[in-house]
């Protein structure tokens, strides 16, 4: 670090597991860039003087996790489409002060099922199991691909009916009961776990049966501890196409970094450093993706 290097940071409460540091130290080393990001653990109290001590200090960007991603919008100059459309920001880009705030948790996932499972979503039956934080905004980038229909399923059926009403008629989101659910399965190209039933320690549970889904379709589950769950085993065994939930981690920071750089963001060498910090740890990783925090 010298007086040229640009500061980067990701705030939350708590903040200590968090695996974004490893990940964007290694995409700056990557890219060559004078760059160097940190943890910073922020109480909910003092996050107004956080905000105020990042653009004083002159912070190039930040990175914001549980539990600051609403309440932080309050203090910033500008939002996005993106978070103004989902209600929360996760990346903050200081612009000569202006503070303005986006969310990649849900682009980050679509790209990362766009590139390592289903390259062509326009035009396919989506079901998404489970409406809980991280849902909201993987449905909005998902109604972006045009697919020919996107179905939500919750066990409380209130809440899958309040989302799909959040979008407009024609984003074609509706909601199905739960009593439904196996309908739904064998009618989907995609369906997409976003519930943490599956997470360790309880690795032997699936959130639906995956002999419900069709042969061929996309399983997806946003959890990546374990790194292949049992339902994308199961999933697999049955003949779908499976996607885990790590390539959204890494991606939401892949654009974190664009945003801030305006430069492509190394993301197999940032994938190569998340694995690797699991293993020295011992563990696939604590699944912050499927309770919506991502950006950690």
């Amino acid at each position: 670090m010298d007086s040229h290097t640009l500061l980067f940071g990701v705030i939350g409460d708590p903040i200590r597991h968090s695996k974004s540091p490893v990940m964007m130290n290694r995409a700056f080393r990557e890219a060559g860039i004078n760059g160097a990001y940190g943890a910073f653990h922020v109480r909910p109290d003092r996050l107004g003087e956080a905000i105020a001590g990042i653009r004083a200090l002159g912070f190039r960007g930040l990175n914001v996790t549980i539990p600051h991603k609403i309440e932080v919008m309050a203090y910033l100059d500008a939002i996005d489409e993106s978070a103004r459309a989902i209600g929360a920001v996760n990346t903050i880009v200081n612009e000569d002060g202006r503070l303005t705030g986006y969310n990649t948790d849900g682009i980050g996932y679509v790209r990362s099922l766009k590139e390592e499972a289903e390259p062509e979503l326009g035009g396919k039956r989506i079901l998404v199991v489970g409406c809980g934080g991280a849902a909201r905004g993987i449905v909005w980038a998902l109604t972006r691909e045009k697919p020919a229909s996107i179905v939500l399923a919750n066990r409380t059926e209130e809440r899958a009916r309040e989302l799909a009403a959040s979008f407009a008629p024609d984003a074609g989101v509706t909601a199905v009961r739960w009593e439904q659910l196996r309908e739904a399965c064998a009618d989907a190209d995609v369906v997409i776990n976003t519930t943490s039933v599956g997470m360790a320690p309880n690795v032997d549970a699936t959130p639906i049966d995956p002999a419900w889904l069709a042969p061929g379709a996309v399983a997806s589950d946003l959890i990546y501890n374990p790194l292949t769950t049992a339902f994308l085993r199961q999933a697999q065994a049955r003949g779908c196409r499976i996607h885990g939930g790590l390539g959204m981690f890494v991606y939401q920071g892949a654009y974190a970094f664009e945003y801030w750089t305006g430069r492509p963001a190394p993301v197999s060498a940032m994938r190569e450093a998340v694995l690797a910090s699991f293993a020295e740890g011992g563990t696939a990783a604590s699944s912050a993706a499927a309770a919506g925090t991502n950006a950690d």
